[in-house]
């Protein structure tokens, strides 16, 4: 075919050698069959599946109390099932629960009064339920749901409450309100309008797993939510005078796809937000701007940022309403920069940096009771730690401090902090054992108690293994950090007795860390008899910046040298295992790493069989379908037809008369991450080279996989087609 001389920029300019062709194989798959290890001792994927995933806890003012919302799934009932647990924050004290009618969302109102907002056949509800609560023996116990008012007819989500204030957001249009929705929904569908065509001329036409509704966005809106009477005997009224402080700005919160009540925060007089910059085209571009603007608007909102960062997170008020601090990245275009610490003292209206020289990257950060110190959480060594960052005088002048942060809690991975009135530290925790469960930090940090046990027991018996930590030298010498997870009777002195699973983490900048996961969780594949290896190559989160930003332009290097020392290193340390029977698996970059892996057979991995999960298969086709282009044009240095000699080099395409190992290809039809082609590819690829290979899409799926059954169906692939090769 003959391309037309205005498409040949598309070509690559530069031909790179191949790998040496392997021979072929002779492929002689298992005729066992298979059934999942399962048992009162085994922890299977159903079983892991259905235990509780708890989110945050969240305390009320006074800091005795506390809910966590709870989803459980059933297979038994097909269903995910919904709790709010209430539990003292008396160490002595039981957790008392109640469900959740219809799912739905919760808050505090007072001390002893939670809101309750639930699903109704005419819209949305909230309740106000008020609780009674004994301290010895500790008990709490909810009253019926009074009825406070019906929210407007569009859904609404990420509710905040303070003082007599609710702001919330919902999806509206940019010529309507929340009343009129519907109704221009209804207007601008097919029924209304004739066509279900979709026009677009700037934006994302679509992102993470949805086609965006031109001109309809996320906004922010406020509400009064006041009471009457004595305490505990409060009558609650929600006014219909809702105000969006946005409207007609072009700002959209939360942000896009994973935004949530961390993209905004209130004051008793304002909202702090984070929004995309408006005047730049959000598919290449990730700046995002914090603003400040009144809780009931009328005036425009005022920018506290510069206009020359990237991505802003975590922007949250100080307690007295004076200072407002967020995380920030330098480089507009990179999701994965170092992110920083600001502080801004809105009397004074000075913007000062905090710990400038910290090398890791502050997720989340809040103000400590006092206004004396932030708390901020930050990955370290494969593990989310807790740390407090002394708040200095403001400055004379825009400025950087060099404050160090101190460590509070350094195990595991911690999320969801909240510090109480009396100096407490609320918290979760998860592990490589356990899913995330509520604790309690002391003033002193002398004690930490266990508040929940939600997974305790169903876990009991199931000789979980902590992981083992590994290090060895990678690409340029560094130090590469992986974890090896022992499957239940491993026995030192079992000469190659074992198979091993090889899990190769996505991002590309991320990390194998200390926590549970229900996707890629390490124990659920030893449990499965693997030795489970995960190694944190070139490329991986909590590290130092230089190790993360090292993979840039530089996709199939410096992190194979890393996967291959890590490879061998595994082997040497765990003569146990059985260096024939070994097996890889990756998703998103794991799953370009699968398919680079199969296209040179030079590396010597050995791998019998192949797991390949949403990843890329053709880079340059990748770099102009991808929803978040940004991302792309960090990676290989720009678009496709400015980078194509590195988008070349690093193409898994250009190697598939290489492949020989037998591949599982999983895709999802709603991932627009990676469009399903990229696994289509890979799979008519090994078909055509005669490479035993299995395909299996999930067509309501995204880049992850999310429902429980789905889940189960994609682990029990995985195993029995590792088993079918190992066999």
């Amino acid at each position: 075919m003959r391309w037309p001389a205005q498409l040949s920029f598309l070509l690559p300019t530069l031909q790179l050698p191949m790998s040496t062709v392997t021979p072929p194989r002779v492929y002689a798959p298992s005729t066992k069959p298979f059934a999942l290890k399962e048992g009162h001792d085994v922890l299977s994927p159903k079983d892991m599946l259905e235990l509780p995933r708890a989110g945050g806890a969240v305390a009320n003012p006074a800091g005795d109390l506390a809910f966590v919302p709870v989803n459980e799934y059933s297979f038994d009932e097909r269903k995910m099932n919904s709790t709010i647990y209430i539990t003292s924050l008396d160490p002595a004290g039981l957790p008392a629960t109640f469900p959740v009618l219809n799912g739905g969302d919760a808050f505090w109102l007072t001390d002893r009064t939670l809101a309750h907002v639930v699903t109704e056949s005419n819209g949305q509800a909230i309740y106000a339920i008020s609780l009674t609560y004994t301290a010895e023996p500790a008990s709490v116990a909810p009253s019926s749901p009074v009825f406070i008012g019906h929210l407007p007819p569009s859904p609404a989500s990420n509710f905040k409450y303070k003082s007599g204030v609710l702001v919330f957001s919902a999806y509206t249009w940019a010529d309507g309100d929340l009343f009129d929705t519907p109704k221009l929904d209804k207007e601008r569908s097919k029924e209304g309008s004739g066509t279900s065509a979709r026009v677009y001329e700037s934006g994302y036409p679509r992102h993470w797993d949805t086609w965006k509704t031109p001109g309809k966005e996320s906004q922010l809106f406020s509400v009064s939510l006041t009471s009457s009477g004595a305490e505990g005997e409060e009558k609650w009224s929600l006014s219909d005078a809702y105000v969006a402080p946005l409207n007609g700005t072009k700002h959209y919160a939360p942000v896009e796809p994973f935004g949530g009540t961390d993209d905004f925060d209130i004051s008793a007089t304002h909202i702090v937000y984070t929004a995309k910059d408006p005047k730049l085209p959000y598919a290449w571009h990730t700046r995002q701007n914090v603003y400040i603007v009144p809780i009931f608007g009328g005036e425009a909102p005022r920018e506290l940022t510069t206009g020359k960062q990237g991505a802003t997170h975590s922007p949250v008020f100080s307690n007295d309403g004076k200072k407002v601090a967020w995380t920030e990245m330098a480089e507009d275009g990179y999701e994965a920069d170092l992110s920083r610490v600001i502080v801004y003292d809105l009397e004074k209206d000075v913007r000062f940096g905090l710990a400038d020289k910290w090398g890791t990257s502050p997720s989340a950060i809040l103000f400590s009771p006092d206004d004396a110190s932030l708390f901020a959480l930050a990955g370290d060594q494969a593990r989310v730690k807790l740390y407090s960052i002394p708040l200095p005088a403001t400055p004379s002048s825009d400025s950087k401090l060099n404050v160090a942060p101190v460590p509070l809690i350094e195990d595991h991975t911690v999320t969801g902090v909240q510090p109480l009135v009396d100096g407490r530290v609320l918290f979760s925790q998860s592990s490589l054992t356990h899913p995330p469960e509520v604790y309690l930090r002391d003033k002193t940090g002398a004690k930490i108690t266990q508040v929940t046990n939600l997974s305790t027991k169903k876990l009991t018996g199931k000789e979980l293994c902590p992981g083992h930590e590994f290090r060895f030298k990678g690409a340029e010498g560094k130090t590469i950090q992986g974890w090896v997870n022992l499957p239940p009777g491993f026995k030192k002195g079992d000469k190659a007795a074992w198979p091993m699973a090889f899990l190769i983490h996505g991002g590309p900048q991320g990390a194998w860390e200390d926590s549970w996961s229900t996707r890629w969780n390490p124990n659920v594949f030893a449990q499965q008899g693997y030795v489970t290896v995960t190694v944190n190559p070139t490329g991986s989160t909590t590290f130092g910046q230089e190790l993360t930003d090292a993979i840039a332009q530089d996709w199939g290097g410096k992190p194979f040298v890393d996967l291959q020392a890590g490879y061998k290193a595994v082997l040497k340390l765990y003569p146990e295992i059985d260096p024939e029977r070994t097996v890889a698996a990756g998703a998103s970059w794991g799953g370009y790493a699968i398919n680079w892996i199969a296209g040179h057979p030079e590396f010597d991995f050995k791998f019998k069989a192949l797991v390949n999960h949403d990843g890329v298969f053709d880079t340059r086709a990748n770099g102009f379908v991808t929803d978040e282009l940004f991302f792309f044009d960090h990676e290989f240095g720009g678009p496709p037809w400015k980078s194509a000699e590195t988008v070349e080099k690093y193409n898994p395409a250009r190697f598939v008369q290489n492949w020989s190992i037998p591949m599982l290809i999983f895709h999802g039809e709603k991932d627009f991450r990676l469009p399903v082609t990229e696994g289509i590819g890979a799979f008519h690829s090994n078909q055509r080279m005669g490479v035993p290979t299995r395909l299996v899409v999930f067509p309501e799926e995204n880049h992850w996989v999310l429902d429980p059954g789905n889940n189960l169906k994609w682990h029990t692939e995985i195993f029995e087609w590792f088993a079918k090769w190992l066999d």
